[in-house]
């Protein structure tokens, strides 16, 4: 029996309807990805199915005595509760059964409340909470309302999930998590054995943990199996036969236009039923829900630089003398380059970009810039974000004409239809900032960005809220921009398919890192994984092993043995072994996908799905093999 069902579900906003007829069923131990564009519902449709809100007509049928938890974008806590406090409402009910079992009050059925404890793993509540806390970040003594939006929003997933809940209800839970905490998130979802529905752009993270997609387009709900990948072949299909139809029906409406102005033949009895057929050409034309159209993005590259952007040389960065950022880090950043920086939040990031464009002098070390720089700032436009002023006085203040490039290219362009290429309709363009939702500001702030002439781009989380078409985008874009682009993001998908070079933080000391240690590689995140993996393989991990070094001096490396004869040879067969995987797991992908998969040959479903399943775990057993046998 299914966890939930929804059944012909309908709901709207004024006149624009965001569920029209959806239905959807969840079954047991599911992992479902709800993805679609920005503002087509996908919030309101989790808070329907977590029970906090209701469709305007439809069911929600859930099996008796099912637990939900729902993790809103924007977080609510109690007043005055500290990190510790807030995380352990997940476990209420644990603490409380337990505080009965120590009372040993006659009046309780002792033996009742242990197998309910035991069941919920109330013995150990207190050590749960705080390996949440640790996974995220948190400190368990630090007030929650002092706390940023971010830092809320990690408190609130910690609460969920040490609740252990049988479905889990996230919305966007990647948002302000840098890539080790959505790694652990990522790994802990997979592994966690209760039903997940959650809403996410990240491509990376749907591509771990889905077992499948559930798409909100056009306020229709249409399902996927398999993973992101499969889904993205399968829509493409989709979307050409849709076209192809829906030129079909215009076409044959407008010959039937033609005929009916004919006149007198269309008014003959014996035409009364092609008369019929027109009308209802039009009542289908009338009522079709055209794909949206997509961001038409363009960028003014501003005044070619010098050849040489920054040139740092041995650049260390102290503050009050003790906290260490940035420590003996030299690089050269070109005319076009595209540098990714990762690190967890804190570690300095923002401080080495600064330093980068000469905002920051150096502690220690000189950084020398090019010339003839045009910079423009995703952060900072994001700061002075104004929500009372309109749309178009944020793209245009004072003008109604947006001008992009340099003479004698110069295009202009009236800010209606500027606003149009980033899906605004014109009478929106009068509405205010704060009428907007998180995705659509994000949009907004890039329309407003790629009006300014600008040779370096600094994009700090540019990705937050942005939707799965507008990423792929302006990945395009980025592509092809002919300026320098720095990129601050969790999104390793869109790392890896923007960005030429990576400046990554290594001062994790169980690693071998020093405090403020960076370096500089080549390539994007999954090359930046790649090696560092082998530079932790190369480490001692025993620490009681280890010699005492001082804190400045990375730790000793481990003496690598050589691989033997017969491990050699498992090497060189295991890259053609995950091909051979992943080929086969994408052509299961793709009949599951297929709509006459389920009418033609139901019985094949699950044999076909469990076979998905059995390559995913051998799939990471070879990766994980190749990754240890690479490193040594």
């Amino acid at each position: 029996m299914a966890l939930l069902t929804l059944t012909d579900a309908h709901l709207a906003y004024g006149h624009v309807p965001l569920l029209d007829g959806a239905a959807m069923a969840l079954e047991a131990g599911e992992r479902v990805a709800l993805i679609g564009r920005n503002g087509a519902g996908k919030s309101s449709l989790l808070k329907i199915l977590a029970g906090l809100d209701q469709p305007d007509d439809g069911v929600l049928q859930v099996q008796a005595g099912l637990r939900r938890v729902y993790v809103a974008q924007e977080p609510l806590f109690e007043a005055g509760v500290t990190a510790f406090d807030a995380v352990a409402e997940g476990v209420a009910e644990a603490r409380a059964l337990r505080e009965r079992y120590e009372r040993h009050d006659p009046a309780d059925d002792l033996d009742a409340v242990q197998t309910r404890l035991e069941a919920l793993g109330g013995w150990t509540w207190e050590q749960r909470v705080t390996e949440a806390l640790q996974r995220l970040g948190l400190d368990g003594e630090a007030g929650v309302a002092a706390l940023s939006g971010g830092t809320k929003k990690r408190v609130a997933l910690a609460r969920a999930l040490v609740a252990a809940p049988e479905l889990l209800l996230l919305d966007e839970p990647t948002n302000h998590l840098d890539i080790d905490a959505i790694e652990w998130l990522q790994d802990l979802l997979v592994g966690w054995r209760g039903a997940l529905v959650f809403v996410s752009h990240d491509r990376a993270f749907i591509d771990a943990v889905a077992t499948r997609i559930v798409e909100l387009d056009r306020a229709v709900l249409r399902s996927y199996p398999g993973s992101f990948a499969a889904y993205e072949a399968t829509k493409v299909r989709e979307l050409e036969d849709e076209a192809l139809a829906n030129t079909r029906a215009d076409k044959l409406l407008a010959q039937e236009e033609v005929w009916v102005r004919k006149g007198v033949e269309a008014r003959r009895t014996r035409s009364v039923g092609r008369v019929g057929r027109l009308l209802k050409l039009r009542e289908q034309r009338a009522a079709r829900r055209n794909v949206l159209g997509q961001v038409r993005l363009e960028l003014d590259a501003g005044l070619p630089p010098g050849k040489i952007v920054a040139e740092l040389k041995d650049v260390s960065m102290r503050f009050g003398g003790d906290e260490i950022l940035i420590e003996g880090f030299s690089a050269t950043i070109l005319r076009g380059d595209k540098v990714g920086l990762i690190g967890p939040n804190g570690c300095g990031k923002t401080t080495l970009l600064k330093l980068i464009l000469g905002e920051l002098q150096p502690t220690r070390g000189s950084v020398r810039q090019g010339t003839r720089l045009q910079v423009a700032y995703f952060d900072q436009m994001r700061a002075a974000l104004d929500l009372d002023a309109t749309l178009a006085d944020t793209i245009s203040p004072g003008s109604e004409w947006i001008e992009i490039g340099q003479e004698p290219k110069v295009t202009r362009k009236h800010v209606m239809s500027y606003l149009g290429d980033f899906l605004f309709a014109p009478e929106r363009a009068r509405a205010p900032v704060r009428t907007l939702s998180g995705g659509e500001r994000n949009r907004l702030l890039l329309a407003r960005l790629f009006a300014l002439p600008a040779n370096v781009l600094v994009l700090d989380e540019p990705t937050n809220d942005l939707d799965i078409d507008t990423l792929e985008l302006l990945e395009d874009l980025l592509q092809g921009y002919d300026g320098t682009v720095f990129l601050v993001s969790h999104d390793r998908r869109f790392l890896d398919n923007v960005v030429t070079s990576t400046i990554a933080w290594e001062g994790d000391p169980a690693w071998g890192g020093r405090p403020g240690l960076w370096r500089e590689y080549e390539g994007g995140y999954e090359d930046w994984k790649l090696q560092r993996a082998r530079t932790r393989a190369a480490v001692v991990t025993p620490a009681a092993t280890r010699p005492a070094a001082s804190p400045a001096a990375p730790r000793p490396a481990a003496a690598r043995a050589k691989l033997s004869y017969k491990e050699q040879r498992e090497l060189e067969a295991l890259p053609g072994l995950i091909e051979d995987l992943e080929a086969e797991q994408k052509a299961i992908a793709e009949r599951l996908a297929s709509p006459a998969l389920y009418t033609e040959a139901p019985q094949q479903v699950a044999g076909l799905q469990d076979r998905h399943d059995q390559i995913e775990a051998e799939l990471t057993t070879a990766l994980e093999r190749w990754e240890k046998l690479t490193a040594r």
